[in-house]
């Protein structure tokens, strides 16, 4: 069964810091762009980050350029989102997905081509 696990959630303070983790199982993760996204209550979901197949392209929101990091690991079927000096305003559900895709250096801050979903994991920036 393919499942998207995220870990790495928590409690920080302002301008504090949190890595979170996207495991796969059930499938390889190589062959799969990744893109991590977040919904805060009342807003609309968000795409924060993804990163290609090969991890030679990677792209990020605006809001989050300069202290967000994505990162890929094919071999532990692993995504990291490394994420530092984090604002009230990150307070969201991170959510990892995944879509297959034959294009090596390609990936999508839409969700529109996410085909699996992680259950998501609370990121909570407060003093």
């Amino acid at each position: 069964q393919l499942q998207l696990v995220e870990s790495g959630g928590g409690l920080v303070q302002p301008g504090g810091s949190l890595r979170l983790s996207c495991a796969a199982s059930g499938f390889a993760l190589g062959y799969y762009a990744i893109g991590w996204f977040r919904q805060a209550p009342g807003k609309e979901r968000e795409g924060v980050s993804c990163i290609s197949r090969s991890g030679g392209t990677t792209n990020y929101a605006d809001s989050v350029k300069g202290r967000f990091t994505i990162s890929r690991d094919n071999a532990n079927n692993t995504v990291t989102l490394q994420m530092n000096s984090l604002k009230p305003e990150d307070t969201a559900v991170y959510y990892c997905a995944a879509h297959f895709t034959t294009v090596q250096d390609m990936c999508s801050k839409s969700s529109r081509p996410y085909h699996y979903w992680g259950q998501g994991t609370q990121v909570t920036v407060s003093s």
